[in-house]
């Protein structure tokens, strides 16, 4: 698995986390650099994987408006817990990432629905996030103003 793949996989997982135990983000991901510093069997937290969760704290309450307005028939609370942390942390990187392109983005985010989630969900995902790429420029500059 390639090294961004990995830093996605992790940066899931700490969003996941964060969303199952109530608290925020930060906490999550700090606990897992202390935890990686007193233990040597425990994986190091990537920088990419820091720089996905970091910027997703930062777009928190937008990327949970776009999910809330655009996910036809859902809400975000009665959504799969990992489809709702798949789409949250993939939105963020589709948005706001320049350095990712849009359709390597979606594919990492159906290939974790395919793995975490529902057999329903690799669709689920990917129909959303390739809303939001139509959308994309609109949705930064609303961001953005």
């Amino acid at each position: 698995m390639a090294a961004r793949s990995k830093a996605r996989r992790r940066a899931f997982q700490i969003v996941f986390e964060a969303d199952q135990r109530g608290t925020s983000v930060q906490e999550v991901l700090a606990d897992q650099v202390r935890l990686h510093r007193s233990d040597d069997h425990q994986p190091p937290v990537s920088d990419f994987t820091m720089q996905l969760v970091e910027g997703y704290a930062q777009h928190v309450v937008r990327i949970d408006e776009l999910i809330a307005t655009y996910a036809v028939d859902w809400d975000l609370d009665r959504m799969p817990a990992a489809d709702r942390n798949i789409v949250r942390l993939a939105a963020y990187e589709l948005i706001w990432e320049d350095g990712t392109p849009d359709a390597v983005a979606i594919d990492e985010a159906v290939q974790l629905a395919k793995e975490f989630s529902t057999d329903d969900s690799p669709s689920f995902v990917n129909g959303l996030l390739a809303r939001f790429k139509d959308l994309k420029p609109r949705l930064r500059r609303d961001a953005d103003a």
